[in-house]
């Protein structure tokens, strides 16, 4: 599973791109750190191979993760379909 991890406190809205076991607790603990997304300043850093990796291996990223994988053109390329 793909998630947003907030990266600092309430008043900084910078995610983290992180895949965690879907059997973990909802803040638990990350599997691995894929990428970054920084609504205010709208840039996103995004490490495919891993998020290919998670994706091919049975990941399913959340609506706001699969989103923002749609607006780095993951999908675009077909890479994702």
């Amino acid at each position: 599973m793909d998630k947003l991890s907030n990266l600092r406190g309430s008043l900084e809205a910078i995610y983290r791109i992180v895949a965690i076991d879907v059997r973990s607790r909802r803040e638990g603990r990350d599997l691995r750190k894929v990428g970054f997304y920084d609504p205010i300043k709208n840039q996103t850093y995004s490490n495919v191979p891993a998020i290919l990796y998670f994706l091919e291996n049975g990941a399913q990223p959340t609506v706001t993760v699969h989103d923002i994988l749609r607006k780095t053109e993951l999908f675009k390329e077909g890479i994702l379909g």
